[in-house]
């Protein structure tokens, strides 16, 4: 297996005043330039929508927007993120926060949607489902409807040996549940996930 290092990240800010800042990342030093504009024009769209749904037809009652993110996985020619906003309105019982995921195949220089991991034509949704539906039981997690199974571009992202589904808020659980995550080991995974993508390369043990 070829050596492969981490990307280098740096934090960039969006601020329209004292409570109202957005971090997000932006990668460079990359070998490959037009793959690193594509990533990062990837990140800075994905940060101006995750505002825009928030703030909606009404920024005059923005009282707070907090924007951050998390890298979940930086190795392996796989870049996975979380971008996630608060924005909180005036006389809103409560603010409201979205976070949604980035995953790129840096070997195959793409951006990667959950049926790219897996094998080509393969029933991807069935199994996944299951196994949250497992998770959800163990777990005593209380829903808001029965569970019926995750969208085929279900969110989700990338955490070392782990594929991690993950829903909304108000998506499946009540609000005070938070982001309902469910953390999958590629193990279980082996018999249908792409050997040349990303969770193949995580599963190797080397």
């Amino acid at each position: 297996m070829p050596i492969s290092f981490p990307v280098s990240i740096r934090t960039e800010k969006i601020s329209s005043g004292k409570d109202k800042n957005v971090y997000y990342p932006q990668v460079y030093k990359m070998k490959n330039v037009k793959l690193e504009q594509n990533i990062n024009q990837r990140i800075v769209r994905q940060t101006q929508q995750l505002v825009n749904d928030l703030v909606g037809g009404d920024p005059s009652s923005v009282v707070e927007i907090i924007g951050s993110y998390e890298l979940k996985n930086n190795q392996r020619e796989v870049l996975s993120l979380t971008l996630s906003n608060y924005t909180y309105h005036y006389h809103a019982a409560h603010g409201m926060t979205i976070i949604k995921a980035l995953t790129f195949d840096l070997k195959k220089g793409r951006p990667c949607e959950l049926k790219d991991l897996f094998k080509s034509g393969s029933d991807y949704v069935k199994p996944l489902s299951m196994l949250i539906q497992k998770q959800i039981k163990q777990r005593d997690i209380q829903l808001l409807n029965p569970f019926t199974g995750i969208k085929p571009n279900q969110d989700f992202y990338i955490a070392d040996k782990a594929l991690v589904i993950y829903f909304q808020l108000y998506e499946i659980t009540p609000y005070v549940f938070g982001f309902p995550m469910f953390p999958i080991s590629v193990y279980e995974l082996m018999d249908i996930i792409d050997e040349n993508g990303p969770l193949g390369r995580m599963a190797e043990n080397n």
